[in-house]
């Protein structure tokens, strides 16, 4: 996947290769404890198991599963599953974590072929399964994905001949429902077939996945040429590529449209898949994908029509990034809405701009333009925090539905129907 080729240009392997494996002439061949104290590598038996483990100082090292590990004693304090320290029926620590000594260190440590076996000075026992170890280990959440995705293109995405859900099968089956979000969790857009062309059938859909998110727009807004809003969206116009709600703290996560009524010609809907376009940015320029995920920018909405009066600000990068593997999780791009640049020093600042216009360019690449014919009976859930969209120009009456979700409703209901999400 993408990401991993993100972490092997942003980080160092964290992988351990030719260690010679010599048995210390003292080292018990029984897995037997061995002393806190003892600055060595050893081994399990058989060392077929290639694993081995080494104290430090402060910290264990491991070796398993060809990811080299290393633990501060205070998370393997911490971190300990033991009845009295963690409730396995609520899936929350018990232990509390500020009344670890610091300086804690173990006072024995021994390892099998499963089990790490931690004592410490009071007399506790911490076990931990070594692929837990793996599994939740720095090094080894380096190596994971947290989002699998496809990244596309027009091509792509058409080849791909992504399925629409029947309504029907949306709303009454978990078969449906799963297929549905299988689909907007891989390409960050989904189609919903066959839906009542009405505000009221537009919700029922909206709340099969998720709680809407009340916004300074409302719970479920109509959307039409009428300028009752301090918004181009509020108009004819076209509307060039972006996200929505930069100028939020959060941007909203999901948002949907169902096209009510057109009377008219044009207002096709543009989708450009703003992490596909980032990859390239990624290849070609490293370094600028770095800038634009570390520079923070002002975003801002001021409103004063009508009764509507609104002053929104939203801070964050471009891009933004899980640290540990640099997998990118969210997008805030919107020219319209980005307010002066002035969190960014002078020496800085012309980098950024050069930087941003590499990725404007890939995003505005003919061939990563999906455009699509919204008509009534068809929803739309779009990924804000990955998929750009747009509008053309439109003439005649143009009548669109929609809400915003909030993001962790519905990758909760994903996980729940056994997606990685």
């Amino acid at each position: 996947m993408w990401c991993r080729r993100l972490a092997r240009l942003f980080e160092v392997p964290c992988q351990l290769s030719g260690t010679t494996r010599r048995r210390s002439p003292w080292l018990p061949r029984d897995g037997r404890t061995v002393p806190a104290a003892a600055a060595r590598w050893h081994h399990t038996d058989p060392e077929s198991l290639k694993c081995a483990w080494q104290l430090h100082g402060d910290h264990l090292e491991l070796r398993y599963a060809n990811t080299l590990m290393r633990f501060d004693f205070v998370w393997l304090r911490d971190h300990c599953r033991s009845a009295s320290c963690y409730n396995a029926k609520t899936n929350q620590r018990s232990l509390d974590t500020a009344s670890v000594d610091l300086g804690i260190k173990p006072k024995a440590v021994r390892v099998d072929e499963t089990t790490l076996f931690l004592t410490w000075p009071d007399g506790h026992v911490t076990r931990y399964g070594l692929e837990w170890l793996v599994k939740n280990s720095y090094e080894g959440q380096k190596q994971q994905v947290m989002h699998p995705r496809i990244l596309w293109n027009a091509e792509i995405y058409r080849q791909a001949q992504v399925p629409s859900v029947d309504c029907q099968s949306f709303l009454q089956t978990d078969e449906g429902l799963k297929e549905f979000l299988q689909n907007f969790l891989l390409y960050g857009i989904a189609f919903v077939e066959n839906v009542s062309p009405t505000k009221e059938d537009t919700e029922i859909l909206a709340e099969r996945i998720s709680l809407i998110r009340e916004t300074i727009y409302g719970r479920m807004w109509y959307f039409t040429s009428d300028f009752s809003r301090g918004d181009t969206a509020y108009t004819k116009l076209a509307l060039d590529r972006h996200t929505d709600t930069t100028y939020f703290q959060e941007p909203c996560g999901i948002q949907v449209f169902h096209c009510l009524k057109h009377e008219g010609t044009g207002g096709r809907t543009l989708l450009v898949d703003g992490f596909y376009a980032a990859e390239q940015v990624l290849r070609q320029a490293p370094d600028q994908f770095e800038l634009l995920s570390k520079v923070p920018l002002k975003h801002e909405y001021v409103e004063n029509v009508g009764d509507c009066h609104n002053h929104m600000i939203g801070v964050g990068p471009v891009l933004n990034v899980y640290p540990w593997n640099n997998e990118l999780y969210l997008i805030r791009y919107n020219n319209y809405d980005r307010a002066v640049i002035n969190t960014v020093p002078y020496d800085v600042v012309h980098r950024w701009y050069a930087a941003h216009r590499t990725l404007t360019a890939e995003l505005r690449r003919p061939e990563n333009e999906l455009w699509v014919k919204l008509k009534p009976g068809k929803a739309l859930f779009i990924d804000n925090w990955r998929v750009l969209h747009g509008r053309e120009a439109f003439t005649g009456y143009r009548q669109l539905c929609g809400c915003y979700l909030t993001r962790d409703d519905v990758l909760n209901t994903a996980r729940l129907l056994g997606l990685q999400a």
